[in-house]
């Protein structure tokens, strides 16, 4: 594709070939229809009022390189049987590490450049979180309880929001606070998610995320 010539050398350095051809096919179709292209994921989750489910509708438009690669992580299943293991109910939820190791490991150097941020960080928007370096985006999530727009400035931009009413499940997520320790998740998996005394067996977690068809969209 001769539109990937033009995007910037650390995006094809940062991420696997394939993720980079993806994204490139993904922008160019973007550009050359002239309109915002949308897809719904739904996550079936187990919160503190049992099963549970939620859409959330991703606008490419809000912010394309998230959003291209938050596709990529579903369609790979990434996210089924993970675990919430952020919760702070005045600021946000944060997801995103395998429950396997291995996989874990194996995204963590597939990172994706920063972009503009188009969208605040209002409630139910979804973003992706990011250390102190540029261009460090991977894999972790997080959902804004609250209007957040302080992290508008520091980088954090919105690719899509929870749609209808289903903050109501988002917010029936296990407050864990920030107990669960990320690096030992990254090394232990959900092996420590389940089985640590302060709070295994407590977690709310994600069953499974899929991008919707065009007619279970028509359905919703």
């Amino acid at each position: 594709v001769k539109f990937c010539r033009i995007l910037p050398t650390e995006l094809r350095t940062a991420a696997s070939m394939s993720s980079v051809a993806k994204l490139c096919v993904g922008l160019f179709l973007s550009q050359l229809l002239g309109s915002s292209a949308e897809f719904r994921v739904k996550f079936d989750v187990e919160t503190t009022k049992g099963p549970g489910s939620f859409v959330v509708r991703v606008d490419e438009s809000w912010a394309p390189i998230g959003a291209a690669r938050f596709k990529e992580l579903v369609e790979a299943k990434f996210y089924d049987d993970t675990r919430f293991f952020r919760v702070l109910p005045t600021f946000m939820v944060q997801f995103g590490l395998n429950g396997d190791p291995a996989v874990s490991a194996e995204w963590r150097s597939k990172t994706i450049m920063d972009e503009p941020v188009k969208k605040s960080n209002k409630p139910g928007y979804i973003t992706f979180a990011k250390t102190g370096m540029p261009n460090s985006r991977t894999t972790q999530l997080f959902i804004n309880y609250v209007d957040n727009a302080r992290l508008d400035g520091m980088g954090f931009a919105p690719f899509g929001e929870v749609e209808g009413d289903g903050m109501e499940v988002v917010k029936q997520i296990y407050d864990c606070g920030e107990r669960p320790n990320q690096g030992r998740i990254q090394s232990e998996g959900n092996k420590y998610l389940d089985n640590d005394p302060k709070f295994g067996g407590k977690l709310s977690k994600i069953v499974t995320a899929r991008v919707l068809g065009e007619g279970e969209v028509r359905e919703l």
